[in-house]
């Protein structure tokens, strides 16, 4: 009887086996020679360098600004780490010997042309909505690009992630096809598809797939916090859909101030080949998202926030108000009536609201660019100071211009940012 059970188990085990096999495997689409650039209009390509601007890929698959599109961009995960591939029409290392229906296959499905499926880390749970025309547009686009030849790291995933036949089970638990239905709006079908907001601002679940119920609740990716999107946000100034094109097309925002790290990137090389219709349209969308405010409220907010800050700081003697008065005062303090976009102020930014700590700490000590928020405008960086004068300005920031509770951990999370900005990681 023990031995009927035995075999029976094995059975089903081997059963399983041969089914999961089944499911992982894909076929392999045939090669071809790159498509010439005369297979293409020039009014197709503009199409696709919008595309590509608004999905953000070359942000993703470029490490050396002379190598567009060539890969190697690393991605730390929960996994370990994984390399953004060559999308260059070179022959051997990037796709071009990628058809159309194998570039769709990829973007829809997750699938390479070899066959092999592909990590979530490329969101193509997102790309899966985008149409034909665009996919068509974006090939055009992609085909047309220099060919580099150049071999991205290798993955450093840990065993059983890296093994890609998994990924067939992972995605007939989290993976959807397209979700979008056929009346979405402009801005969702931008925001959800090419876009992919959601895969940066919503938090992941211990498997790498989006939470479900936690949309735009914000994440920590790749070194960066994504602040959360929805009605739950932390600042305490809701978006206005006038506030959302202003900071989606220009990186500034009077009211939430200005796109540093993986966001300024995400304006200023991104979006930045998209229309100002599109903008307003993603505004739009995110205006409902965000459960925003109208002008008025936004200013009202706006002014309660700033002065209850004020009188707070006021009644402070602390090593940290110290710190603000003779450091960041001379470039962070508004009226409440009237704050100006050229100085944000620190009661409004989620940096200083967010649960994670992260973007306030790496704003301090890196600083912002000129190619981040406002042009002209740049922010020095105060990796000279110490941890312990770190850890007082901060919580004196969340002690007096927010309603939020302390966070935790603040010197050794400073302390690990600073060890990984030595090892060259983010």
């Amino acid at each position: 009887m023990i031995k009927r059970i035995v075999v029976g188990i094995v059975g089903l085990i081997i059963l399983g086996f041969i089914v999961l096999l089944l499911l992982a495997w894909e076929g392999r689409i045939e090669p071809q020679s790159p498509p010439s650039a005369d297979s293409f209009s020039q009014e197709q390509i503009d199409r696709g360098q919008v595309m590509a601007g608004i999905g953000n890929c070359q942000i993703c698959h470029t490490t050396d600004p002379d190598q567009p599109y060539a890969g190697g961009l690393a991605f730390e995960t929960e996994f370990g780490t994984l390399y953004s591939t060559n999308i260059t029409p070179d022959p051997e290392s990037g796709i071009g010997q990628w058809s159309q229906e194998a570039f769709n296959r990829a973007m829809r499905e997750g699938v390479s042309r070899d066959g092999s499926h592909l990590f979530p880390a490329f969101p193509y749970t997102h790309f899966a909505n985008v149409s034909d025309g665009d996919l068509e547009d974006l090939y055009a686009y992609m085909m047309t690009r220099e060919a580099i030849n150049a071999e991205p790291p290798e993955n450093t995933l840990r065993f059983p992630f890296s093994i890609r036949m998994l990924q067939a089970g992972w995605k007939l638990l989290y993976f959807d096809g397209a979700t979008l239905e056929e009346n979405a709006s402009r801005g969702e079908y931008l925001a959800e598809g090419l876009g992919h907001c959601s895969a940066c601002h919503t938090p992941r679940n211990s498997v790498g797939a989006e939470a479900d119920g936690q949309d735009y609740e914000g994440a920590l990716v790749n070194g960066w916090f994504a602040p959360a999107l929805s009605d739950n946000h932390s600042t305490p100034v809701g978006w206005t859909e006038d506030e959302l094109f202003l900071y989606l097309r220009n990186g500034v925002s009077i009211y939430h101030g200005v796109a540093a790290g993986s966001m300024a990137d995400v304006v200023h090389q991104g979006l930045v080949e998209a229309s100002d219709e599109d903008i307003r349209a993603l505004a739009r969308y995110f205006h409902t998202v965000t459960g925003g405010s109208d002008a008025a409220q936004a200013g009202s907010q706006a002014a309660r926030a700033i002065r209850t800050a004020q009188e707070r700081s006021a009644g402070t003697l602390s090593r940290g108000e110290e710190l603000f008065t003779y450091g960041c005062a001379s470039c962070h303090y508004n009226n409440p009536d009237e704050p100006s976009i050229m100085r944000p102020d620190m009661s409004l930014n989620s940096a200083v609201t967010a649960d994670d700590p992260t973007n306030l700490i790496r704003f301090t000590m890196e600083g912002i660019s000129d190619e981040a928020g406002i042009k002209g405008v740049v922010m020095p960086g105060y990796a000279d100071w110490s941890n312990g004068d770190l850890v007082a300005l901060f919580t004196f920031l969340r002690e007096t211009h927010t309603d939020r509770p302390a966070w935790d951990n603040l010197e050794q999370r400073i302390q690990a940012l600073r060890d990984n900005a030595g090892n060259g990681k983010e």
